[in-house]
């Protein structure tokens, strides 16, 4: 078969054929799913450990000022060196009210709205560095791609990609392009996962024998939020509950594959995944039709299961968990759990250290706390509490992202991790349609996790950018 005639395919299957610019890569069937598990890959270029040339200032354009963007606004204004440049949404009135924020500051961005593809206008410019995009899941691996194929590095909302299609082109794009994309996983940066990351390179653990990490966040009644009372724009994420498997495992499950070392010294091999019956979903959308005739759709509709269980197994013979549920009303938990042969950790309902049959005790985890939190903590641990974004997390990921660019030093999170991570949600789905049979979880290295080196946790060459405040 000709090299043009394979490219032809490659396209088709992803549905870029005849597309000038990334189109939205179509749900998959069953068969293009699992023929896309079982894909090699040839590498192009390894992006894990690469160093971008340094950035003295990185300009930035913003995409999406809904539920997340405004709040990226106000974190990259507050940090040295960043230059917000442009701003865009779909809703004018969204950019005009964050340019009326940055008045007085040094930011002056200039706006971008009206029309669907008005991003690409912001994307276009030949004066930003990078592209912060905030939107609905559906946009984030096309506004990705455009941005690495205009010469910028792309960080993108949570989760990178929602097919398999999609996490094949944002690794291969990022490849050829020698661009970061960096997905934002903010939860890699919450307080006891970084602690635990650093107890973890010490040996606390031991060898690592299994982890758990969950979405378990009762958002039924924000799922059903009309736009007009500050819900998502088109009611678009209570759609994506139209699915039925891991909707959204990375917050969960990145800080455990960093202290796993998946994609820099294990690998995971397969899943398979459960979901429960949907016990509220239905109900809910058919109570809300009966009062207001708008929810009428929506009560015509099969929901996903409120619970969702995903197992792992890695190339090395450990387990992972992961759960999703956003739906029952039980407490918040990313449940976040680290067993190992010489130690244990949780942090839900109160972040717990165990050595043997019993926990530590509150002096003994003070002095956990001492030794093993990170440089990056101590920096700008407390600053980023008091600018916010889930407790602070959301300001040390954004920190870091500036830093690393600023210092010409690699980003904790590359390509591999935002397409291994999104790629357990439709894995998941497959599994789940398939009486929960196991499926392969493709290699996006291309064999180099033999080889990659663990996240650094350090400042070592970093650390230089200040915080504005």
């Amino acid at each position: 078969m000709s090299n043009n005639r394979r490219d032809f395919l490659k396209l088709a299957g992803l549905g870029l054929v005849g597309a000038t610019v990334p189109q939205f890569s179509k749900a998959e069937s069953p068969e293009q799913l699992f023929h896309l598990s079982k894909k090699s890959h040839d590498q192009l270029f390894n992006m894990s450990g690469y160093a971008a040339p340094k950035l003295n200032t990185v300009r930035v354009g913003i995409i999406g000022l809904g539920q997340r963007g405004p709040g990226a606004v106000d974190r990259l204004s507050k940090i040295e060196g960043v230059e917000i440049k442009a701003l865009c949404d779909l809703i004018p009135e969204r950019v005009d009210k964050m340019k009326a924020k940055l008045q007085g500051t040094k930011h002056q961005p200039e706006g971008y709205s009206g029309s669907v593809y008005a991003w690409k206008k912001l994307v276009d410019r030949n004066d930003l560095d990078l592209i912060y995009i905030t939107t609905p899941w559906d946009w984030h691996t096309p506004m990705a791609v455009y941005a690495m194929e205009a010469g910028k590095h792309a960080a993108v909302e949570v989760p990178a990609a929602k097919t398999l299609g999609e996490c094949w082109q944002l690794v291969e794009t990022s490849e050829r392009t020698k661009k970061h994309c960096m997905m934002l996983e903010n939860c890699c940066y919450d307080f006891f996962e970084l602690m635990t990351l650093s107890m973890k390179r010490d040996g606390f653990f031991g060898e690592i024998i299994h982890t758990e990490g969950a979405y378990i966040h009762d958002l039924l009644w924000l799922n059903f939020r009309k736009e007009s009372e500050g819900g998502y724009q088109g009611m678009w994420r209570l759609k994506e509950n139209f699915r039925n498997g891991n909707l959204y495992a990375t917050h969960g499950l990145g800080p455990i594959c960093q202290i796993m070392d998946i994609n820099r010294g294990d690998q995971m091999d397969y899943l398979t995944s459960l979901s429960s019956a949907d016990f509220q979903m239905a109900d809910k959308a058919r109570e809300l039709a009966e009062k207001d005739n708008y929810f009428a759709p929506f009560a015509e509709k099969q929901f996903g299961g409120n619970m969702n269980t995903t197992i792992v197994k890695t190339k090395k013979g450990r387990s992972i968990m992961i759960q999703h549920d956003v739906t029952s009303p039980r407490p918040y938990s990313r449940l976040h759990t680290v067993s190992g042969t010489e130690g244990y950790a949780q942090k839900y309902p109160d972040p717990k250290v165990a050595k043997g049959h019993e926990w530590m005790k509150e002096e003994e985890m003070k002095a956990l706390e001492e030794k093993y939190t990170p440089e990056i903590v101590t920096k700008v641990g407390e600053l980023a509490k008091q600018i916010g974004g889930h407790g602070g997390m959301d300001f040390m990921m954004d920190w870091r992202l500036i830093d690393c660019l600023r210092n010409g030093l690699p980003l904790d999170q590359d390509v591999y991790d935002a397409a291994l991570w999104s790629a357990v949600s439709p894995l998941s789905e497959w599994s789940v349609a398939h009486r929960s049979n196991s499926i392969d979880v493709p290699d996006f290295t291309g064999g180099s996790w033999k080889s990659n080196k663990p996240v650094e946790i350090t400042l070592k060459g970093g650390g230089t950018t200040k915080v504005i405040v």
